[in-house]
């Protein structure tokens, strides 16, 4: 192999190539050994996709239906260069009996356009929009393996880990955001043998490269008048981005912009006063001092009094996490949650807000099941006693770790009538 990036050599024979990787992957499923003529970029997949507990006739989970899908679509950032992709890859995909397909950077797909026909034999394995494609979920395949290793892929017919995915060929490449790197997602397209050929992985990259360059056009740099960034998960003093300026804020004035940030109509000093202070004996005027050194800082024209109100839009990482969770985007919602919001904050609607955001999360990794945002979750700081997680993580990870982790806190749970979960 020249390339071990391309799935065939000029001049291999794609059927004789197919029944040497059928006969590779069963030695791989029922020996867990890989022998040629497999790539070694497939073999590890292969080896991830074992490790993840795939199995050979698994077949994939649509998350998002409907208006979840909908909503997590539009506000994707993807959703802008869709257009892009329609036009340099749609009438290739219609005449050539082929799908665009375009995941998120979780390798869960959004988009699944094409040849009609196509379509609907993608049907047959849930290869639609909402369905997770990512490797740790469906085994090595192009979109999901592409998210994984973050470069282009191209597989091959038996090459797919599962069976029932192993007629079709696909190519995918990564697409970042151009000014910070994040990975966004991949564009793939998949079809038939025909797409072994090496120009479907150089097409797949030159698309992506092209929506980088178009996301880039679209997504200027901030102008100074844009709106308010505020991080507060996780931090103690909340960062806020203003005007292009950084500025780590004092706790109180923390509370503060969280609670405005929330409330865009504005909140009253009493109403203030009762969402920050336990104490009823705080006078009016000190709130007021809080405010006032609040406004100084942000400079003018931001923050607006009768009743007090920010002037300007504000962007926060709570406010992420809830349209994630939302859309039902538990995996997107992980991501951007860096922990339990202002954790040092006793004023009673932080407080409020901290625990309703945490329990929604966390209730929605235990239905989700999955076992590796549920490992993410204890193995953070907020998460390490959570015993009710842990449960969830021992019903679909049962590893001697995980069922030694979880005695220990049933035992402290049962020798502490009044213990909590942290």
């Amino acid at each position: 192999m020249t390339d071990p990036w391309v799935a065939l050599d000029q001049g291999a024979d794609p059927v004789e190539r197919v029944r040497a990787l059928r006969r590779a992957h069963e030695t791989f499923t029922e020996a867990g050994t890989v022998s040629r003529p497999v790539r070694s970029v497939v073999a590890d997949s292969w080896r991830r996709s074992a490790r993840a507990g795939v199995g050979p006739d698994g077949s994939a989970a649509v998350e998002l239906t409907d208006g979840d899908l909908g909503s997590y679509r539009a506000e994707h950032p993807l959703a802008a260069v869709m257009p892009l992709f329609r036009e340099l890859m749609g009438t290739f995909a219609s005449d050539g009996e082929h799908l665009l397909a375009v995941c998120d950077a979780q390798g869960r797909l959004l988009w699944v356009e094409g040849h009609p026909g196509t379509r609907q034999k993608a049907d047959g394995m849930n290869f639609v929009p909402g369905a997770r494609w990512a490797e740790s979920a469906m085994g090595t395949n192009a979109p999901g393996t592409a998210v994984a290793l973050d470069r282009p892929v191209q597989v091959f017919a038996a090459e797919h880990f599962i069976r029932r995915v192993q007629p079709w060929t696909c190519a995918a490449a990564p697409v970042h955001d151009p000014r910070t790197g994040r990975l966004l997602g991949a564009v793939d397209i998949t079809g038939g043998n025909g797409l072994a050929h090496p120009h479907s992985l150089g097409f797949v990259q030159a698309v992506a490269r092209a929506a980088e360059s178009q996301l880039a056009l679209l997504t200027p740099a901030p102008a100074a008048t844009d709106a308010l960034q505020l991080t507060a998960l996780g931090r103690d003093e909340a960062l806020l981005v203003s005007r292009g300026r950084t500025l780590r804020l004092s706790r109180r004035h923390s509370e503060l912009l969280v609670l405005l940030s929330r409330h865009p109509d504005g909140l009253t000093g009493d109403e203030l006063l009762c969402a920050l202070y336990e104490d009823e004996s705080v006078t009016p005027v000190t709130l007021r001092a809080e405010l006032a050194r609040l406004r100084r800082l942000l400079g003018s024209g931001v923050l607006g009094s009768r009743p007090y109100r920010l002037s300007v839009p504000v962007e926060s990482d709570i406010a992420v996490v809830e349209r994630r969770l939302g859309a039902g985007a538990v995996t997107a919602a992980m991501a951007a949650y860096g922990g339990p919001l202002l954790p040092g904050s006793q004023a009673p609607a932080v407080v409020r807000l901290r625990r309703r955001l945490a329990d929604g999360l966390r209730a929605a990794l235990v239905s989700g099941g999955d076992p590796d945002l549920l490992a993410r979750w204890v193995t953070a700081s907020w998460g390490e006693d959570d015993l009710d997680v842990w449960r969830a993580l021992a019903a679909t990870r049962p590893t001697a770790p995980v069922r030694a982790r979880l005695a220990e806190l049933e035992a402290e749970q049962s020798a502490s009538p009044g213990w909590l979960r942290r």
